[in-house]
This record gives structure tokens, sequence and C-alpha cells, in this order.
């Protein structure tokens, strides 16, 4: 078949320095690209964390105070990306990391089949981001 792996994960977003402070200052990534599309009138900015690629759409500004595209169903759950898992290899330390810097995350738990610890946090849209050891 050909597929080797998974090359990036893309993302909308409403607001463009909140997700790009939160993503790069607070979860580390690096930015491997930052550009704005003038056909476009949005942001895209490429992000790497250990080979994993995370692409950020962001709009210039909403239409008349409006957000361009509708929030995302979480509450019951949609069809589509049901949230992103980052590996991690300490996660207690890791959500005393994340609660410092005023993220909230939820109890760790364990995958009852895999036996891994886990827990969930959000990003700055709402996207469920899972921790997982």
């Amino acid at each position: 078949m050909g597929i080797c792996g998974v090359h990036h994960v893309a993302m909308i977003v409403s607001d463009y320095k909140k997700s790009r402070e939160f993503y790069v200052d607070k979860l580390g990534f690096e930015i491997v690209r930052e550009n704005f599309r003038e056909d476009r009138q949005d942001y895209k900015l490429d992000l790497a964390l250990n080979g994993v690629e995370l692409e950020i759409f962001a709009p210039a500004k909403a239409d008349e105070g409006h957000k361009l595209h509708p929030e995302r169903a979480s509450f019951p759950e949609a069809y589509g990306l049901r949230h992103l898992a980052f590996r991690v290899t300490d996660i207690e330390k890791t959500v005393e990391e994340l609660n410092r810097m005023g993220i909230d995350t939820e109890p760790i738990r364990r995958d009852e089949f895999s036996g891994g610890k886990f827990t969930f946090f959000k990003d700055p849209d709402g996207l469920p981001l899972e921790l997982h050891e």
C-alpha cells in the first residue's frame, strides 16, 4: 500500500496568538514554519515535536465579530477527531507542570485494556488533549 506513517495532524483554531502560545510556549512544540496566507486571509503554523507534525490554521479575523467556523461539538461527541494524545514518560510530573501553568487536567486514570495511565486536558478551543504514559 505504501503508507508508512502519519505525516501530520491539522486543526483549525479560533485565536492564533492563544493557540501559538499554548502549543509552543506551554506544550513545547517547535516552530517549523509560520506564515500568513494573504489569499486566504489566515495564518498557517507548522509545528513539530519528536517527529510529530501539527498544522494549525487560524483566520486572521472573525467576520463582523462572529467566528468563521462552527465550534467543535464535543458533548455529546461528534464524528471526526475525538482527541489528540501525547505520549509522556512521567504523567504525574507532566500534570503538575500543566497545572502550574494554569491548565486544568482531569484526574489520572488507568486504561482498562492497555494498563497505561492517562488523563485529559483541553486546548484554548476546547479540543480534548490526552496524556498517555
